[in-house]
């Protein structure tokens, strides 16, 4: 089994793959202070609880976005499991041609849902990745990467919308059924959801003006419950990152 690790600003995901089908995917939260023994039990409970023994695990990749938690990971499943965790950096092959000004200024999670993307959807493909950041990354025709947009995310926007004001709360982001709403609770629910569905919206149609009819696939926490609220179809596939680290690893493993 392999166990594939994303580790985000916000959410660490864990996927153990058997071949080419995830078994299980748990979320932890991301943080810098802990340490690589607190992460190797966290990983270990998570697995004991999955039913999952140590012993199965014959390979770790991991994709890291947060710098002071890459090494602790990496150690952590080092000890776990005592083999050599790969990382998604310099000299990993990806099979990705990235046409943009800096490769090595591409995030990991970004490398690995374009290489997934480029394996299971038709070209070109809009990849959009809903975190902490809604990251939207363009496929061309040939497969190649070449740049995309940053935005606030979800969870950014209703945290500055109370922090930068007096009176606004903090809200959950829960379903809102029409766009004119009646109360300020409901007003910032809305005003996030529907505003965030139509930047969707309008970003795939202008990436199509330079980019012709293209498929699109979105992933991230935060991208099944955006989804109802834009009006352009798209799939949503929420391991398209794991899948990618997957892919990433057979490369990598097999062809050294």
């Amino acid at each position: 089994m392999l166990l594939t690790i994303d580790a985000g600003n916000t959410n660490t995901v864990l996927t153990v793959f058997e071949d080419k089908t995830p078994v299980f995917e748990s979320r932890i939260n991301t943080d810098i202070l802990r340490m690589a023994d607190q992460y190797a039990i966290t990983i270990m409970d998570i697995l004991k609880l999955r039913d999952v023994a140590l012993e199965s695990i014959s390979g770790v990749i991991i994709s890291s976005v947060v710098p002071p938690v890459t090494m602790q990971i990496k150690a952590a499943a080092e000890d776990l499991f005592g083999l050599t965790a790969l990382i998604i950096g310099p000299g990993i092959k990806t099979g990705l041609n990235i046409k943009i000004d800096d490769p090595s200024s591409l995030g990991g999670d970004l490398a690995c849902g374009a290489v997934a993307a480029k394996e299971f959807y038709k070209l070109p493909c809009i990849v959009i990745d809903m975190g902490t950041i809604i990251k939207i990354m363009a496929l061309d025709s040939n497969g190649a990467l070449v740049g995309g947009t940053l935005s606030p995310g979800m969870r950014l926007c209703f945290e500055v919308m109370a922090e930068a004001t007096a009176s606004l709360p903090l809200v959950s982001p829960e379903k809102v059924d029409k766009v004119i709403s009646a109360n300020t609770i409901d007003c910032i629910r809305s005003g996030v959801l529907n505003g965030i569905g139509c930047m969707l919206e309008g970003l795939i149609s202008r990436f199509e003006k330079e980019l012709g009819s293209c498929s699109v696939v979105a992933t991230g926490g935060n991208a099944a419950t955006v989804k109802p609220y834009c009006e352009r179809d798209f799939e949503y596939n929420p391991h398209l990152v794991s899948q990618g680290l997957r892919i990433i690893y057979n490369k990598n493993a097999l062809h050294p």
